[in-house]
Protein backbone atom coordinates (compact mmCIF):
# COMPACT_ATOMS: atom_id res chain seq x y z
CA UNK A 1 0.00 0.00 0.00
CA UNK A 2 1.24 3.40 -1.03
CA UNK A 3 1.94 6.00 1.47
CA UNK A 4 -0.41 8.51 -0.14
CA UNK A 5 -3.28 5.46 0.28
CA UNK A 6 -2.33 5.57 4.39
CA UNK A 7 -2.75 8.96 4.61
CA UNK A 8 -5.49 9.40 2.87
CA UNK A 9 -7.70 7.22 5.90
CA UNK A 10 -5.56 8.89 8.37
CA UNK A 11 -6.90 12.30 6.79
CA UNK A 12 -10.52 10.78 6.36
CA UNK A 13 -10.01 10.30 9.99
CA UNK A 14 -9.26 13.84 11.22
CA UNK A 15 -9.08 16.14 8.43
CA UNK A 16 -6.32 18.43 8.54
CA UNK A 17 -8.49 21.88 8.14
CA UNK A 18 -9.19 21.03 11.52
CA UNK A 19 -5.38 21.63 12.73
CA UNK A 20 -4.39 24.87 14.68
CA UNK A 21 -2.80 27.43 12.54
CA UNK A 22 0.15 27.15 14.54
CA UNK A 23 0.72 23.34 14.02
CA UNK A 24 2.82 21.39 11.61
CA UNK A 25 0.31 18.55 11.43
CA UNK A 26 0.93 15.68 8.34
CA UNK A 27 3.93 14.15 6.35
CA UNK A 28 7.26 15.48 8.59
CA UNK A 29 9.97 12.98 6.65
CA UNK A 30 8.91 10.92 3.74
CA UNK A 31 7.85 9.52 0.02
CA UNK A 32 4.11 9.68 -1.03
CA UNK A 33 4.75 6.56 -3.07
CA UNK A 34 6.61 4.69 -0.55
CA UNK A 35 4.92 0.82 -0.53
CA UNK A 36 4.00 0.40 3.64
CA UNK A 37 3.53 -2.96 5.11
CA UNK A 38 4.28 -1.53 8.91
CA UNK A 39 3.36 1.41 10.68
CA UNK A 40 5.27 2.27 14.10
CA UNK A 41 2.69 4.40 16.38
CA UNK A 42 4.24 6.68 19.20
CA UNK A 43 3.38 10.04 20.91
CA UNK A 44 6.47 11.44 20.00
CA UNK A 45 9.00 10.49 17.46
CA UNK A 46 11.93 10.43 20.26
CA UNK A 47 15.15 8.56 19.17
CA UNK A 48 14.65 5.72 21.12
CA UNK A 49 11.57 5.55 19.44
CA UNK A 50 12.97 5.80 15.93
CA UNK A 51 15.46 2.87 16.79
CA UNK A 52 12.93 0.83 17.82
CA UNK A 53 10.98 1.86 14.30
CA UNK A 54 14.50 0.68 12.83
CA UNK A 55 14.64 -2.70 14.79
CA UNK A 56 11.34 -3.61 13.79
CA UNK A 57 11.82 -2.52 10.15
CA UNK A 58 8.57 -0.17 10.44
CA UNK A 59 7.84 1.91 6.95
CA UNK A 60 5.97 4.71 8.69
CA UNK A 61 6.29 5.95 12.25
CA UNK A 62 3.09 6.91 13.10
CA UNK A 63 3.12 9.64 16.21
CA UNK A 64 0.76 12.49 17.77
CA UNK A 65 3.15 15.32 18.32
CA UNK A 66 5.49 16.31 15.40
CA UNK A 67 9.14 15.71 14.74
CA UNK A 68 9.38 19.12 13.10
CA UNK A 69 7.50 22.60 14.89
CA UNK A 70 9.99 25.59 13.79
CA UNK A 71 11.68 25.81 10.82
CA UNK A 72 14.96 24.17 10.51
CA UNK A 73 17.89 25.42 8.51
CA UNK A 74 20.11 22.86 8.78
CA UNK A 75 20.52 18.86 9.11
CA UNK A 76 23.91 17.15 10.35
CA UNK A 77 24.39 14.69 12.76
CA UNK A 78 25.03 17.17 15.61
CA UNK A 79 21.75 18.51 16.00
CA UNK A 80 19.09 16.27 17.47
CA UNK A 81 16.45 16.88 15.45
CA UNK A 82 18.59 16.78 11.84
CA UNK A 83 19.94 13.42 13.95
CA UNK A 84 16.55 12.50 13.91
CA UNK A 85 15.86 13.35 10.25
CA UNK A 86 18.60 11.49 9.07
CA UNK A 87 18.28 8.31 10.26
CA UNK A 88 14.46 8.11 9.15
CA UNK A 89 15.61 8.90 5.62
CA UNK A 90 18.60 6.87 5.93
CA UNK A 91 16.46 3.67 7.11
CA UNK A 92 13.36 4.72 4.48
CA UNK A 93 11.16 5.18 7.23
CA UNK A 94 8.48 8.15 6.48
CA UNK A 95 7.12 9.83 9.60
CA UNK A 96 3.36 11.31 10.01
CA UNK A 97 2.19 13.47 12.78
CA UNK A 98 -1.33 14.00 13.98
CA UNK A 99 -1.53 16.97 16.51
CA UNK A 100 -3.97 19.31 16.74
CA UNK A 101 -6.49 17.94 13.95
CA UNK A 102 -6.65 14.68 16.05
CA UNK A 103 -7.25 17.04 19.23
CA UNK A 104 -10.07 18.23 17.40
CA UNK A 105 -11.51 14.99 16.04
CA UNK A 106 -10.83 12.22 17.92
CA UNK A 107 -8.91 12.83 21.05
CA UNK A 108 -11.41 14.90 22.56
CA UNK A 109 -14.06 12.57 22.25
CA UNK A 110 -12.19 9.71 23.39
CA UNK A 111 -10.82 11.30 26.33
CA UNK A 112 -14.27 11.88 27.49
CA UNK A 113 -15.52 8.15 26.38
CA UNK A 114 -13.15 7.12 29.08
CA UNK A 115 -14.23 9.00 32.05
CA UNK A 116 -17.85 8.05 30.78
CA UNK A 117 -19.03 12.05 30.11
CA UNK A 118 -22.50 12.48 29.08
CA UNK A 119 -24.52 15.26 27.18
CA UNK A 120 -21.03 16.44 26.03
CA UNK A 121 -19.84 19.46 24.36
CA UNK A 122 -17.15 21.27 23.03
CA UNK A 123 -14.93 22.97 25.45
CA UNK A 124 -12.72 25.34 23.27
CA UNK A 125 -14.80 26.05 19.90
CA UNK A 126 -12.12 26.02 17.15
CA UNK A 127 -14.42 25.46 14.09
CA UNK A 128 -17.95 25.87 13.73
CA UNK A 129 -20.15 25.35 10.45
CA UNK A 130 -24.04 25.37 9.28
CA UNK A 131 -23.49 21.32 10.31
CA UNK A 132 -21.54 20.37 13.42
CA UNK A 133 -19.16 22.55 16.12
CA UNK A 134 -15.78 21.34 16.56
CA UNK A 135 -13.21 21.36 18.79
CA UNK A 136 -10.58 20.74 21.52
CA UNK A 137 -11.98 19.60 24.72
CA UNK A 138 -15.28 18.16 26.31
CA UNK A 139 -17.60 19.17 29.18
CA UNK A 140 -19.90 16.91 30.23
CA UNK A 141 -21.80 14.85 33.09
CA UNK A 142 -19.66 12.27 35.24
CA UNK A 143 -21.66 9.33 35.31
CA UNK A 144 -21.95 9.66 39.07
CA UNK A 145 -21.70 11.99 41.95
CA UNK A 146 -17.93 12.04 43.56
CA UNK A 147 -16.10 13.48 46.00
CA UNK A 148 -12.79 15.30 44.27
CA UNK A 149 -10.46 12.72 45.88
CA UNK A 150 -12.43 9.74 44.37
CA UNK A 151 -12.71 11.32 41.05
CA UNK A 152 -8.85 11.52 41.08
CA UNK A 153 -8.24 8.20 41.49
CA UNK A 154 -11.14 7.68 39.15
CA UNK A 155 -9.04 9.57 36.61
CA UNK A 156 -5.95 7.22 37.39
CA UNK A 157 -7.72 4.07 36.35
CA UNK A 158 -9.37 5.65 33.32
CA UNK A 159 -6.35 6.81 31.72
CA UNK A 160 -3.97 4.27 33.73
CA UNK A 161 -1.59 6.25 36.05
CA UNK A 162 0.15 6.19 38.34
CA UNK A 163 -0.43 9.34 40.35
CA UNK A 164 -2.35 12.64 39.44
CA UNK A 165 -1.95 16.23 40.92
CA UNK A 166 -4.99 17.47 42.27
CA UNK A 167 -5.54 21.41 42.98
CA UNK A 168 -9.05 21.49 45.50
CA UNK A 169 -10.63 20.30 48.40
CA UNK A 170 -10.24 16.41 48.57
CA UNK A 171 -13.85 16.40 50.08
CA UNK A 172 -15.91 18.30 47.37
CA UNK A 173 -18.44 17.08 45.29
CA UNK A 174 -17.78 16.93 41.75
CA UNK A 175 -20.26 16.34 38.96
CA UNK A 176 -20.23 18.58 35.94
CA UNK A 177 -15.82 17.50 34.25
CA UNK A 178 -13.90 19.00 31.76
CA UNK A 179 -11.24 17.31 29.69
CA UNK A 180 -8.57 18.48 27.81
CA UNK A 181 -5.44 16.07 26.91
CA UNK A 182 -2.43 18.04 26.65
CA UNK A 183 -1.91 21.40 27.93
CA UNK A 184 -5.06 23.24 29.46
CA UNK A 185 -4.40 25.63 31.64
CA UNK A 186 -5.20 28.59 29.11
CA UNK A 187 -8.76 27.23 28.87
CA UNK A 188 -9.39 26.92 32.44
CA UNK A 189 -11.39 29.96 32.47
CA UNK A 190 -13.37 28.25 29.74
CA UNK A 191 -14.23 25.33 31.96
CA UNK A 192 -15.09 27.79 34.45
CA UNK A 193 -17.50 29.35 32.19
CA UNK A 194 -19.12 26.00 31.14
CA UNK A 195 -20.31 25.44 34.72
CA UNK A 196 -17.58 22.42 35.66
CA UNK A 197 -16.80 21.60 39.02
CA UNK A 198 -13.48 19.72 37.75
CA UNK A 199 -11.47 19.85 34.95
CA UNK A 200 -8.97 17.06 33.92
CA UNK A 201 -6.10 18.52 31.72
CA UNK A 202 -1.90 18.56 32.22
CA UNK A 203 0.93 21.10 32.73
CA UNK A 204 -0.92 22.69 35.12
CA UNK A 205 1.43 25.13 37.02
CA UNK A 206 1.71 26.44 40.49
CA UNK A 207 0.14 29.35 39.83
CA UNK A 208 -2.61 28.51 37.66
CA UNK A 209 -3.88 25.46 40.01
CA UNK A 210 -3.98 28.11 42.80
CA UNK A 211 -6.09 30.49 40.54
CA UNK A 212 -8.58 27.66 39.60
CA UNK A 213 -9.25 27.10 43.09
CA UNK A 214 -9.85 31.02 43.72
CA UNK A 215 -12.22 30.76 40.24
CA UNK A 216 -14.43 27.60 42.32
CA UNK A 217 -13.20 24.85 40.24
CA UNK A 218 -10.58 21.97 40.75
CA UNK A 219 -8.11 20.58 38.49
CA UNK A 220 -6.43 17.86 37.90
CA UNK A 221 -2.77 17.78 36.38
CA UNK A 222 -3.05 13.92 34.50
CA UNK A 223 -0.02 15.18 32.88
CA UNK A 224 0.76 16.18 29.18
CA UNK A 225 1.82 12.43 28.13
CA UNK A 226 -0.53 10.89 30.88
CA UNK A 227 -3.92 11.78 28.81
CA UNK A 228 -3.07 12.21 25.31
CA UNK A 229 -1.00 8.48 25.49
CA UNK A 230 -4.62 7.11 24.14
CA UNK A 231 -3.80 7.98 21.11
CA UNK A 232 -1.50 4.82 20.46
CA UNK A 233 -4.61 2.36 21.14
CA UNK A 234 -7.12 4.37 19.61
CA UNK A 235 -4.70 4.64 16.47
CA UNK A 236 -3.67 0.63 16.59
CA UNK A 237 -7.61 0.20 16.64
CA UNK A 238 -8.43 2.42 14.05
CA UNK A 239 -5.96 1.08 11.22
CA UNK A 240 -6.52 -2.56 12.10
CA UNK A 241 -10.19 -2.00 11.24
CA UNK A 242 -9.42 0.31 8.29
CA UNK A 243 -6.11 -0.83 7.27
CA UNK A 244 -5.84 -4.51 8.31
CA UNK A 245 -3.27 -5.63 5.85
CA UNK A 246 -1.18 -3.32 7.65
CA UNK A 247 1.17 -4.40 10.19
CA UNK A 248 0.81 -2.09 13.69
CA UNK A 249 3.22 -1.53 16.16
CA UNK A 250 3.57 0.13 19.35
CA UNK A 251 6.95 1.57 20.22
CA UNK A 252 7.66 1.12 24.28
CA UNK A 253 7.12 4.17 25.43
CA UNK A 254 6.85 5.50 29.82
CA UNK A 255 5.94 8.44 31.09
CA UNK A 256 8.84 11.16 30.32
CA UNK A 257 9.28 11.86 33.56
CA UNK A 258 9.14 10.24 37.34
CA UNK A 259 8.58 11.15 40.92
CA UNK A 260 11.72 10.23 43.04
Amino acid sequence: MKLEQVIAKLEHLSPPQFAAGWDNSGLQVGRYDQEISAVCLAVDATTPVITFAEQQGADLLLTHHPLLFGGIKRIHDRDYIGSRIIRLIRNDISCYAMHTNFDVIGMADAAADLLRLTDRRVLEVTCRDEVSTEGIGRTGQLPEHMKLDEFAEYVKKAFRLEQVRVYGNAGDTVVTCAVLPGSGKEEIDLAVAAGADVMVTGDVNHHAGLDAIEKGIAVIDAGHYGVEKLFVPYMEDYLHRKLPSLEVLRAPEEEPCHLV
